[in-house]
């Protein structure tokens, strides 16, 4: 039986998403996730942020890559995985995360200077019953 190793995420893009190709023509979208968060601090809570390594494969990732742009909060499920390798002799390590799915969060906050609301009010004022 293969253990679970599923992740689910909601942060916001560091940086404008990089999309790239594998030698076997296949996409593959990276960008870095910052997750906000707070820990205690003595008597009171301090803010802290993680960042995370992210890469998001195939025709769903290059049909959003023109979206992952800084700033824009997203929710992943994803799988982390451990990368290791040794250079000049020095064992090194970090954790990156394969995404499995990617939903974009929010709207675009402000158009023609305007506020606009990301859709429509489902509940109008006037409800017949």
């Amino acid at each position: 039986m293969k253990d679970l190793n599923t992740c689910f995420l909601i942060g916001r893009l560091t940086r404008d998403a990089e999309l790239k190709y594998l030698p076997s023509g296949a996409p593959v979208v990276a960008f870095s996730l910052a997750v906000n968060g707070s820990e205690k601090d003595g008597d009171g809570w301090k803010d802290r942020a993680s960042f995370f390594d992210m890469a998001y494969f195939g025709k769903p990732a290059e049909a959003v890559n023109p979206y992952l742009k800084k700033g824009q909060q997203v929710a992943v499920t994803a799988e982390s995985v451990q990368d290791r390798w040794e250079k000049d002799g020095e064992k090194h390590q970090r954790v990156k995360f394969t995404v499995r799915g990617l939903q974009l969060l929010g709207g675009k906050k402000e158009q023609s200077g305007t506020n606009v609301p990301d859709h429509p009010d489902p509940f109008p004022d006037d409800i017949p019953f």
